[in-house]
């Protein structure tokens, strides 16, 4: 039996540049750190040749082709495995339409779960490179690139995409203190609804060739944000992250809608300095960046919506637990 842990991610910066539509031609880069709330894997064998798959749905097949969860069918077709395992799901959050870059952190996990059970250690940069392969190019979601890979890494990172499709991942430079710092500033609150982000990707994918400009601003500024961050200016992030979140608002009409708006202006009146919604957009979870003085008072108007505690994480998928 195999059990693996991936951490879900925060993304602060620079989100759409990693489409591949937009970074073949101009490069893309994003600021983005893994947390401390994670998918689970378990992988064991059976004792019959049978397939059988637990999350939300129970499954059991004869074949891979028969399974119903497309990142189950197509991992273990890409990891070799095609009979007489059990896979079970298990997740800290709502595991679709969270914002927190769950089906990619699920997808990386199911690969180094997979790999492990056959007795194969594979890199982070491998995970991240076939997660997107079974994404993007087998299943054809209209998403980006980015929460594979810190996924697959973890810890606070800075990535940058090239044209020749080549992904270069670096840590950083934040110590402990620093980083404990930065975290106490943060605050993520569910809005209470979920929604499937690949019809709003969709059409943030059809606008690329209509929103250059705005793509390449926010390109900067995850350029700025790693500069100000490495520099201690953790105020710099409050105030990009409103810049930010109006730049995203104009990749797709359907990033935000009136509830997500009221949410985000009573945060911004109690206190704190800038947010934005996080992942595709929707619904979700919204971040907030707040001055700790502030945070009560920004808790008391919010007082009906959940607080997700988090800190940040520096492993990215591994292994817990193997028998």
């Amino acid at each position: 039996m195999i059990i693996t842990r991936t951490p879900l991610r925060v993304s602060f910066a620079g989100g759409g540049t990693d489409f591949r539509d937009f970074y073949k031609d101009y490069g893309g880069q994003v600021v983005s750190t893994a947390i401390n709330k994670y998918i689970y894997v378990i992988v064991k064998k059976r004792f019959d040749d049978r397939i059988y798959v637990g999350y939300m749905h129970k499954e059991i097949v004869s074949a891979v082709n028969d399974i119903q969860h497309d990142l189950v069918r197509e991992t273990m077709k890409l990891a070799g495995i095609s009979s007489g395992v059990e896979i079970v799901i298990l997740a800290d959050i709502p595991s679709s339409g969270s914002g927190l870059g769950s089906s990619s952190s699920l997808t990386v996990g199911l690969l180094n779960a997979l790999y492990n059970y056959r007795g194969k250690a594979v890199e982070p940069e491998k995970l991240a490179r076939e997660a997107c392969q079974v994404e993007i190019d087998i299943l054809g979601k209209p998403i980006g690139i980015q929460d594979q890979y810190i996924a697959a890494y973890g810890g606070f990172k800075h990535i940058y995409f090239a044209p020749d499709d080549a992904v270069q991942v670096h840590e950083l430079n934040l110590d402990a203190a620093a980083r404990d710092r930065l975290a106490k500033k943060l605050l993520l609150i569910y809005t209470g609804k979920t929604r499937k982000a690949e019809g709003i990707l969709a059409k943030q994918r059809q606008k690329i060739h209509m929103s250059i400009s705005v793509l390449l601003a926010m390109k900067e500024q995850a350029a700025e944000l790693k500069q100000a961050l490495e520099g201690g200016d953790f105020d710099y992030l409050g105030q990009m992250l409103g810049r930010a979140w109006e730049n995203k608002k104009k990749l797709a009409d359907n990033i935000s809608n009136n509830e997500v708006d009221k949410l985000y202006k009573t945060g911004i009146r109690s206190g704190a300095t800038g947010g934005k919604l996080c992942g595709a957009g929707g619904g979700g979870f919204l971040l907030f960046y707040c001055p700790p003085e502030k945070q009560p008072d920004l808790r008391k108007t919010l007082n009906g919506y959940t607080e997700l505690t988090f800190d940040f994480e520096s492993k990215g998928t591994e292994v817990i637990f193997t028998e």
